[in-house]
């Protein structure tokens, strides 16, 4: 395992975490919901700020595995006097339903996004370099060594492990 796996990781997690709670946040704003704190993390708090025009608190925690939005809502705790219309309890059912799937909704926003930039800008091949062949197999008859790149299968070039399957799958086929 490289070093970078935890931390790249922990980053991957964390992307995740602050765009599913930023879609629920988004659409309870949308809802007119009021917003008491987006949390990145959970832990000590790292850094806490108050913005905007609810004084909403933006906190970053010492361990960025998870995430919350907290709502106004009376069921926990008390609703200011003129507030009730902005808590989350106080909306239509489908309103609430729309703030909940909001957050898996923005993942699967993100996915697709990604994967459209993985197609338009590809991704690099894996060089087809073999193991070394255990001994009496055909790939040790044929005189394949470790390390040993495929260059081409019936005379048809290969650049990566997928062409040489794929290569490999249409000749037997042709058979």
């Amino acid at each position: 395992m490289s070093w970078l796996t935890l931390p790249s990781f922990i980053v991957t997690v964390g992307i995740l975490v602050v765009i599913h709670e930023f879609g629920h946040y988004l659409v309870a704003r949308l809802m007119g919901v009021k917003i008491l704190r987006f949390s990145v993390g959970f832990g000590k708090p790292l850094l806490v700020s108050r913005r905007g025009p609810d004084r909403t608190e933006w906190v970053l925690s010492a361990i960025p595995l998870g995430g919350y939005v907290k709502m106004l809502d009376g069921r926990e705790g008390e609703v200011p006097e003129g507030e009730e219309k902005r808590a989350f309890d106080h909306k239509s059912v489908g309103a609430r339903i729309f703030i909940v799937l909001a957050g898996p909704a923005a993942n699967f926003l993100l996915a697709i996004l990604v994967y459209s930039v993985l197609f338009v800008c590809g991704m690099p091949g894996v060089k087809p370099i073999v193991a070394e062949p255990a001994l009496n197999t055909p790939a040790a008859a044929a005189g394949f060594a470790g390390g040993d790149t495929v260059i081409s299968v019936a005379d048809e070039p290969v650049l990566t492990w997928s062409d040489l399957r794929w290569t490999i799958l249409k000749e037997a086929v042709k058979r």
